[in-house]
C-alpha cells in the first residue's frame, strides 16, 4: 500500500546517473549495448550514453580501480544471462532460477531478473536502481521529502522503495538494508537538478560547490552517498 503520509514538495527531480571507471569507453558501450542508448567518447575519454527519452548515463574517467562491492547499483530483466555474458559481463551468483547477480566489464555488481517473455529490443532493460543503507526506511523518507512519489514496502514490508519520482520516470528506487560498512566513495551515483542550499537546509552536507572546472554542487545525502545538484 501507498506510504499515507502526505504528497511533499517537490524540490529536486533526477538529471542523470553518473558511474566512475578507468576505462569509460568500454563500460559506456557495455551499458549501452544491454539497456540502449548511443555511446559519445569526448578528446578526454570520458562517455556518455545517450538514452533518449530515458535517463542519460555519463562514464567517467577516474585513476583509482573498484576494490569493494558497489552501494549502488542497477536492477535489470533480461531473457536469459547468457546475453548479456555474451557482452562481457560475468556471472557472481545465481540464486534460483529467477535471479542472477552480475559484475559488467569491470567488475561493477547488478542484478539480473529472469524473464523469458521480456518484451525489448535490447537484451535488457533497466527497471530499479539500488541503494545499500544500513537505515534505508530513513533514507527512503528524506528523498521521498525532496523528489516526490510513493514509498511502497520492499519484499521485507519495510516502506523502503521510492516510485514515481521527479524524474525517475517508471524507475523503481530500491533502498536496501545492509551491515557492511562505508569504506569508499561510491563508484556510481546520480545527478539532480535542484537548488543546492535548499538542499543543504534539508539535510544535504555540500563538499565542493561550482568553481572554474565544475558548475554543479557535489553534496552528500544524510547516509554519505555522494551526488551532484545542478541549479
Amino acid at each position: 500500500m501507498p506510504h499515507p503520509e502526505l504528497e511533499p514538495t517537490v524540490s529536486a527531480s533526477l538529471k542523470d546517473f553518473c558511474f566512475d571507471a578507468t576505462m569509460p569507453g568500454p563500460v559506456a558501450k557495455f551499458w549501452a549495448a544491454a539497456i540502449g542508448g548511443e555511446v559519445d567518447v569526448d578528446e578526454a575519454g570520458e562517455a556518455l550514453i545517450r538514452r533518449g527519452k530515458a535517463v542519460d548515463i555519463w562514464v567517467n574517467r577516474v585513476p583509482e580501480a573498484k576494490t569493494v562491492k558497489n552501494r549502488v547499483h542497477f536492477d535489470v530483466y533480461v531473457r536469459a544471462a547468457e546475453d548479456l555474458v555474451a557482452l562481457g559481463a560475468k556471472v557472481l551468483t545465481e540464486y534460483g532460477q529467477d535471479r542472477v547477480v552480475l559484475a559488467d566489464v569491470e567488475g561493477n555488481e547488478f542484478c539480473a531478473f529472469l524473464d523469458p517473455d521480456l518484451e525489448s529490443n535490447t537484451p535488457a532493460r533497466l527497471f530499479a536502481v539500488c541503494t545499500d543503507s544500513d537505515r534505508p526506511v530513513e533514507l527512503a523518507r528524506w528523498w521521498h521529502g525532496l523528489i516526490g512519489g510513493t514509498i511502497t514496502p520492499g519484499p521485507d514490508g519495510t516502506l523502503r522503495w521510492l516510485r514515481d519520482g521527479a524524474g525517475w520516470g517508471d524507475l523503481i528506487w530500491k533502498f536496501v538494508r545492509v551491515a557492511d560498512e562505508r569504506v569508499v566513495k561510491n563508484r556510481w551515483h546520480w545527478d539532480v537538478r535542484a537548488d543546492a542550499a535548499q538542499l543543504v537546509h534539508e539535510g544535504a552536507r555540500a563538499l565542493r560547490g561550482p568553481d572554474t572546472n565544475i558548475r554543479w554542487t557535489v553534496l552528500t545525502d544524510p547516509d554519505g552517498n555522494e551526488f551532484c545538484a545542478f541549479g
